[in-house]
């Protein structure tokens, strides 16, 4: 079975048919940049160029950086806050000429990592967390997902911990990969405070450059980075349509 996942982040919006039992892209992803302003209208008319693309007819999931609730949105960090409280389902649903499930961005690359990635038959309390433009969490315990948990916006140093350990901060403040696994460290200690994790797994874009920073964080949990590295969030969005 195939169904379309498409992962909306805050610097692109990608997407790409996946088959469900290999947990594998069928065709090679189509990327577009996120529209500036990414509010609801610019934002689903991606969406529907990316189904359109594919011609795709069959399931498809769409993934939010946000808190998604029954189908409604209702945080926007790092999109245009004219998504809080919008019916994203009902606007993608629209624009792709079909039923859509939605659902936060780091819980579809959390689910796709536990199902057939790197947290694959891991018990206990399981962190998936995605550094890009923001900081994604994904909180699992014996394999269930507890949603919407938002880590990203814990406070560290008196700022949203994104403001200073995402990947954009990296970037913004011009930092080495020491310098900036420094920052990373010092969050996924906090986070290991609160949840005790028996497995953190690290995704986002900066998962394919694991070695460059992972190596250098030293915290008492095993930290892995994403088997499907910043593609899980495509997976599993795929894998939540075909599941609903």
């Amino acid at each position: 079975m195939r169904a379309l996942g498409i992962d909306i982040g805050g610097s692109g919006i990608k997407g790409a048919p996946v088959d469900l039992e290999k947990g594998e892209l069928t065709e090679e992803r189509l990327r577009i940049p996120t529209p500036d302003p990414a509010g609801p209208e610019e934002v689903t008319g991606v969406v529907g160029q990316i189904v359109r693309h594919f011609g795709w007819t069959g399931p498809i999931g769409v993934t939010f950086p946000g808190v998604v609730l029954n189908g409604i949105t209702m945080t926007a960090a790092n999109v245009d806050p004219r998504w809080v409280g919008a019916d994203a389902c009902g606007l993608f649903s629209a624009a792709a000429g079909r039923p859509v499930t939605v659902l936060n961005d780091a819980d579809a690359a959390g689910l796709a990592e536990v199902e057939i990635g790197a947290a694959k038959g891991e018990a206990g309390v399981v962190l998936m967390l995605t550094f890009g433009t923001g900081i994604g969490s994904a909180l699992f315990v014996d394999g269930r997902l507890v949603p919407n948990t938002e880590l990203g916006h814990l406070e560290i140093r008196g700022k949203d911990a994104e403001r200073r350990a995402s990947d954009s901060a990296r970037e913004r403040h011009d930092l080495s990969w020491d310098e900036w696994a420094e920052r990373v460290e010092e969050y996924l200690r906090h986070v290991e405070m609160l949840f005790s994790p028996s497995l953190i797994v690290i995704g986002g874009g900066v998962s394919k450059k694991s070695e460059k920073f992972l190596p250098k964080v030293s915290v008492r949990t095993r930290v892995v980075p994403a088997a499907l590295r910043n593609e899980a969030g495509i997976v599993g969005a795929a894998m939540a349509a075909a599941h609903l």
